[in-house]
């Protein structure tokens, strides 16, 4: 029995070969792999290039200012804090030193 088994198994595989089928194949190198991974994005663009001012030599250099909000005159200010004081109800030491403190901000 076993005989007649292998002798069939044989026949199968003689006839396979005989149709040209292929017998086993573990990769086939023939196609090109598959895209797997998505391409990968485009490179950021370059960062703009300013060139500097280059200063001259006969060039007076220019300070930039800033501006300052205006504190008033002394005598404005020196008013506004006495009432301030007066407003307050201190002393009239008191409101002195507080008159002098403020003025001087």
């Amino acid at each position: 029995m076993t005989r007649i088994v292998a002798a069939a198994w044989i026949a199968v595989i003689a006839a396979l070969f005989a149709q040209g089928a292929p017998v086993a194949q573990a990769q086939d190198f023939t196609s090109p792999p598959p895209n797997i991974l998505p391409p990968p994005p485009p490179p950021p663009p370059p960062p703009p290039i300013f060139v500097p001012k280059v200063p001259q030599m006969d060039e007076i250099p220019t300070q930039p200012k800033a501006a300052l909000p205006r504190r008033g005159s002394f005598n404005e200010r020196m008013s506004r804090c006495i009432a301030e004081g007066a407003a307050m109800g201190l002393s009239p030491n008191e409101r002195a030193a507080y008159s002098r403190a403020c003025a001087n901000q």
